[in-house]
């Protein structure tokens, strides 16, 4: 060793359309972003980057373009360009941005980059492994839909993706059914799992406790019977068959139930009108984009909260089924929700795109209430894992980066990143967790 000093580790992380200078604020006071229910990826990458006593560069699909320095942090608000496009301009957008994140790769001297799905063409980024940096691709989202067909363009682009994850330090995600796809994507015969090919990672979202101590337990007089949506107003996600739903209920006119909807998407405007014209309005309530404050007093008021994301729609886990657990409310959804498999014993499954069952499933829960606290009860059972850093994102990417430089320890010690003789080397992380 020269003696030398050592520059701290560079990890650049390319998330999706969050505010990640927004939060930053919030997390240098050493507060949550207040805008999510859940602890945000990026609040979590500025935390492993201050472990770790690295320098952190971060971008953010934003549509407004920003640039803020502060502490060990470059953040960037990045427009992408033909975002709403369709077709080959789409792809053309996302190929330019993709050039873009290499370049400004190369540029800030990255080692590690930490990558979202949606955000990049990920065969770009296969030149990044040449110049040293190594790649730890994070998915949220299915690569593919699970329960349509996967169109030729999409076959060629796993294809070419495939060679990108063989050759990525670890591969991220937030559920095992993405991690299914990936080995699909990555087989056996290829070398999956051995020596020199990527580690899978499993996470969950991570939330803090304090977050639903507002939240009221729920009403045992049932009236009205609540049902609760909280997501993008988006008719993949199902919304157009929320309204279905409160159609048919009002049409049968013995039942009380009521269903309010927060978010916003592109499809709200059309789902007010349509509220309107089916004169609905006195069972159907948009609420638009809620606050905390807002969020928990719906929480409170609901019985059940509904997840009928359809079988179009890229759906990696799904925060809001957590987000009913958590506040004590069964869930109702179906297996498009790979959430689903974390916390049966609190959800009532359907079949996907089945306004019928869902309807037949709300009427079971708002009449048999022996049926309903059972589920309430399942509840209570699988919430603790996502309150468990350990299952988190950033404790999952922290450990790897630790083991991803592991064989550099006497740098990352310089860089205060490891103390000496502390090396972390038992980092084979597995997926699945423990919900006893």
């Amino acid at each position: 060793m020269s003696g030398k000093p050592v520059r701290p580790l560079r990890v650049l992380y390319v998330a999706g359309p969050g505010d990640i200078i927004g939060t930053y604020r919030y997390w240098e006071k050493q507060q949550d972003d207040p805008a999510q229910v859940s602890v945000t990826y990026s609040g979590q990458f500025y935390d492993v980057c201050q472990n770790l006593g690295a320098t952190g560069y971060a971008i953010a699909t934003r549509p407004q373009k920003a640039v803020y320095k502060a502490g060990n942090f470059i953040l960037e608000h990045r427009p992408r360009p033909l975002i709403h496009a369709r077709g080959l301009l789409y792809h053309l957008g996302l190929l330019w941005y993709s050039l873009g994140i290499l370049i400004s790769a190369l540029r800030w001297r990255i080692d590690l980059a930490v990558v979202a799905n949606g955000t990049v063409h990920w065969f770009v980024l296969l030149l990044m492994p040449l110049f040293g940096i190594k790649i730890v691709p994070s998915l949220h989202c299915v690569l593919w839909l699970k329960h349509q067909p996967i169109k030729k363009s999409q076959r060629i682009l796993l294809v070419l993706d495939r060679y990108l994850f063989q050759k990525s330090t670890a591969i991220l995600a937030v559920s095992a059914e993405i991690l299914q796809q990936v080995a699909t994507v990555i087989p056996a015969n290829k070398g999956f799992r051995q020596v020199n090919t990527p580690k899978l990672v499993e996470f969950l979202p991570l939330y803090r406790v304090h977050e639903f101590n507002d939240v009221q337990p729920v009403n045992s007089h049932r009236q009205p019977f609540r049902v609760l949506f909280v997501g993008r107003i988006e008719r993949d996600k199902g919304v157009f068959d929320l309204l279905q739903m409160a159609e048919q209920l009002v049409l049968q006119g013995r039942y009380p139930i009521y269903f309010d909807v927060c978010g916003t998407g592109s499809d709200l405007n059309r789902l007010q009108q349509a509220v309107k014209a089916l004169g609905l309005e006195a069972a159907f309530t948009c609420h638009g984009y809620c606050q905390k404050v807002q969020l928990r007093r719906l929480f409170s008021q609901s019985h059940v909260v509904i997840a009928p994301t359809t079988t179009r729609f890229v759906e990696g886990f799904c925060k809001v089924v957590a987000e009913g657990i958590l506040v004590g409310r069964p869930v109702l959804t179906s297996r498009v929700c790979p959430a689903l498999s974390y916390v049966r014993p609190g959800v009532v499954e359907v079949e996907p795109d089945n306004v019928p069952q869902y309807v037949e499933a709300l009427l079971k829960l708002y009449q048999d209430k022996e049926f309903y606290e059972q589920k309430r009860q399942g509840c209570l059972t699988v919430q603790s894992p996502f309150y468990n850093r350990q299952h988190s994102w950033g404790y999952q990417l922290e450990r790897v980066i630790r083991q991803a430089f592991a064989a550099e320890a006497w740098r990352l010690a310089s860089a205060r990143l490891i103390a000496p003789g502390q090396v972390d080397s038992t980092v084979v992380v597995e997926s699945g967790f423990s919900f006893k």
